[in-house]
């Protein structure tokens, strides 16, 4: 009887699981941009969407570059406000706009604390599902000599070559460590972390007579071809601000007047001239011949037979009737008539 129930049991548990497993696959959670760059002071709103037939929770999670995920609310599909936790609660910089498919997360009066990533989650049975996440830079900072990233406007690269992308990071009157970053945005993808430099300022340097250090990092790529095309992006997390470059777009050089390419169309153009030249000599003599054979045909045609007077002649046949002299009665009745046929020859 137990291992009756023990069967029964897992059986429940199995179907239960299956439909679980399901159900979670109906839900589906997307976030509108990836990447947000705002002033200091502003505002942003974080629009997150949901779809499905499954009662989900849905989070909102804060990921400051270099640390881990910080859990800002929860909301339940069937209740209509969500709830905020630890340094987010009772904050009325941030606010929720929940209803039937949506989950928008606004941050008032923005400051460079705020510059991070963030992702909007759904959950059921105990099953996670996170989007790509937005990344929110905000620039501006109270410190009296602000940090700052510079990067080189624009690369030319060419197909197999290789570059080296420079970030020069002024880290302020902050002579804290720091962490520098590169995300890397395409038509083909959204921003996303290639690169991480942790801490260590081995590179860094102190200028004299001012409360500025400067410090330069390389992002050295080699092997370059299409996949590589892009706006590469430095930024800098240090004394608990994140502060991005303008970036530094990457593209191939113009091949237009590349003269191996010019080389190789002339000659291309030049083959292809003589070429039609030949045919169209070619095609000139083929109709020159074809045309002295015709008018030699039309001559034979059109010429007198000729004179064969040796195997041919013409007769011409008439009946003559001649008046014979006087003969007996017994003559004449034997005979009535006779008929001499003479040929004539032309």
């Amino acid at each position: 009887m137990t291992s009756l129930r023990l069967v029964f049991f897992h059986l429940t548990c199995l179907i239960l699981g299956i439909m679980a497993h399901m159900t979670d696959l109906s839900i589906t959670v997307r976030q509108e941009r990836r990447f947000v760059s705002a002033n200091s002071g502003d505002h942003v709103c974080l629009r997150c969407f949901y779809e499905g037939d499954g009662s989900a929770w849905f989070y909102w999670y804060k990921q400051p570059l270099g640390q881990k995920p910080q859990l800002i609310s929860t909301f339940y599909r069937l209740d209509k406000n969500g709830t905020f936790y630890n340094e987010f609660k009772n904050n009325p910089r941030f606010t929720l706009n929940t209803g039937d498919g949506t989950n928008h997360l606004t941050i008032f009066d923005l400051s460079i604390s705020d510059s991070a990533t963030y992702y909007c989650a759904s959950a059921y049975t105990f099953v996670f599902s996170f989007t790509e996440g937005t990344t929110v830079s905000v620039k501006g900072s109270g410190l009296n000599v602000p940090a700052s990233v510079h990067q080189s406007p624009s690369e030319i690269i060419k197909p197999g070559g290789s570059v080296t992308l420079n970030c020069t990071v002024h880290t302020g009157t902050c002579d804290g460590e720091h962490s520098v970053y590169w995300f890397k945005h395409s038509q083909e993808s959204h921003p996303g972390l290639i690169y991480t430099h942790g801490g260590g300022n081995d590179q860094c340097e102190t200028k004299d007579n001012t409360q500025t250090h400067t410090c330069v990092y390389n992002l050295p790529m080699k092997s370059l071809n299409l996949s590589h095309v892009g706006t590469y992006y430095c930024a800098v997390a240090t004394c608990g601000q994140i502060v991005f470059g303008d970036g530094t777009k990457l593209d191939f050089e113009d091949n237009g007047d590349s003269p191996v390419l010019v080389y190789f169309l002339s000659g291309a153009l030049t083959f292809t001239t003589i070429l039609v030249v030949l045919l169209a000599l070619s095609v000139f003599k083929m109709k020159k011949g074809n045309t002295y054979q015709s008018t030699e045909s039309q001559a034979r045609l059109s010429a007198p037979p000729a004179s064969d007077e040796g195997c041919r002649e013409d007769l011409h046949y008439a009946a003559l009737n001649l008046n014979l002299p006087n003969r007996s009665r017994r003559q004449r009745n034997h005979t009535n008539s006779e008929c001499v046929y003479s040929s004539v020859k032309h």
